[in-house]
């Protein structure tokens, strides 16, 4: 496969960026998105050029540093898939791809496609734990939580902390990234000592750190590696009321 790459590049945030068009031939259908990056990388470094930073860390889909906005779409063409996993054979021979970072004040361009993410880790430093003393790990059968909420909190933790729905959404919103985060404690009984003051603390620094609104227009899920539903944001609404309420 012969393709054009049309990729973004940023010296930092306070420089102005541009697009710049690369040449890169002979792709295999085999390779993975992040892969051949990698070949384009080698030869720029070969020619001289400086190469193009992006985030990458496991290469298995389950730590959400390769974020990258493919063709208009949060980690390219295919749903449920994160960009390591997105492979060549997705695409056409001839194909044209833009390649941009997450846009979102809150993600600001650390250089080219590698963007500061740093904001989800405040949030998470806020309230996103359990703190109170739990003891010693028991017996799997000693708590007895039923299963449809065991589901919902798996299903929460999945929550890979990339940002795709905040790429997805107009607003730039964290919504669904805190709604997975206050989920997954609040279905659980070991979250529910701190369950009112969690989610007050996570929402106000969510507003803190600039994100927008949720819009309801259901992109973050339709765009997230994993599928989270927005029936969680639901449920942090709910939370969030139910915390304001008790105060």
């Amino acid at each position: 496969m012969n393709i054009t790459l049309k990729v973004w590049r940023q010296k930092n945030n306070n420089e102005r960026g541009r697009f710049e068009t690369y040449q890169v031939k002979d792709v295999s259908p085999d390779m993975s998105f992040l892969e051949m990056f990698d070949v384009l990388n080698e030869d720029l470094i070969t020619e001289g050029k400086e190469p193009i930073a992006f985030d990458h860390d496991c290469r298995e889909g389950i730590c959400g540093m390769c974020s990258m906005y493919i063709n208009g779409r949060p980690h390219g063409p295919l749903q449920g898939v994160t960009t390591c996993q997105l492979h060549m054979r997705s695409f056409k021979d001839g194909d044209t791809i833009v390649v941009e970072p997450w846009r979102a004040a809150a993600f600001p361009v650390i250089k080219d496609l590698a963007v500061d993410r740093t904001s989800f880790d405040r949030i998470m430093a806020a309230g996103g734990f359990v703190s109170v003393n739990t003891g010693n790990a028991q017996d799997a059968n000693s708590i007895l939580i039923p299963k449809t909420d065991a589901d919902l909190a798996f299903e929460a933790a999945a929550c890979i902390g990339c940002g795709a729905c905040v790429a997805a959404c107009k607003n730039s919103s964290a919504m669904l990234f805190v709604s997975a985060k206050v989920s997954q404690l609040a279905l659980l009984p070991q979250g529910q000592v701190e369950r009112h003051e969690r989610v007050i603390k996570m929402v106000n620094q969510m507003d803190e750190e600039g994100f927008g609104s949720c819009t309801n227009t259901g992109a973050c899920e339709a765009e997230c590696p994993k599928n989270i539903s927005v029936e969680n944001i639901a449920r942090l609404n709910r939370e969030y009321l139910s915390a304001k309420i008790a105060k």
